[in-house]
C-alpha cells in the first residue's frame, strides 16, 4: 500500500497541511507586531532579506502549491468517474508544485 503513488499524495497533502498550520500563525505573528509597530520593523525587514529566508519562503510556496493541487486532486476523486487518471493527476499536481515554488524562488532572487 506504502508503494502506490496516491499513498504519497495522501501522505505529502497531509504533511503540508500541518506544516502550513505550524508556519502561518508564525507569519501572521510576526505581520502583526509590524503592522503595530510592536517591534523594530527595519530588523525584521533586514532578516526577510536574509537568502536562507527566502529559500524558505520557497519551501513554504511549495507547501502552498502542494497542499492546494493535492486538494484540487481529492475534489476530482470525488466529483468524476473513477479511471486510470490517477497517476497523472499525481504528476501534474507535483509538477505544478514545482513551478510554482521555482518561479516563486527565481522572483526572489
Amino acid at each position: 500500500m506504502r508503494r502506490h503513488s496516491s499513498y504519497w499524495a495522501f501522505a505529502v497533502h497531509r504533511a503540508s497541511g500541518l506544516l502550513l498550520g505550524i508556519f502561518l500563525p508564525i507569519h501572521l505573528w510576526v505581520l502583526s507586531t509590524i503592522i503595530t509597530g510592536a517591534s523594530d520593523s527595519s530588523g525584521s525587514l533586514d532578516w526577510a532579506n536574509n537568502p536562507w529566508v527566502k529559500f524558505g519562503e520557497g519551501g513554504v510556496a511549495m507547501l502552498l502549491a502542494a497542499h492546494l493541487t493535492g486538494g484540487l486532486r481529492l475534489l476530482a476523486i470525488e466529483f468524476l468517474p473513477w479511471g486510470d487518471w490517477q497517476k497523472t493527476a499525481i504528476a501534474v499536481a507535483c509538477g505544478v508544485s514545482l513551478m510554482i515554488a521555482l518561479s516563486y524562488l527565481l522572483r526572489a532572487f
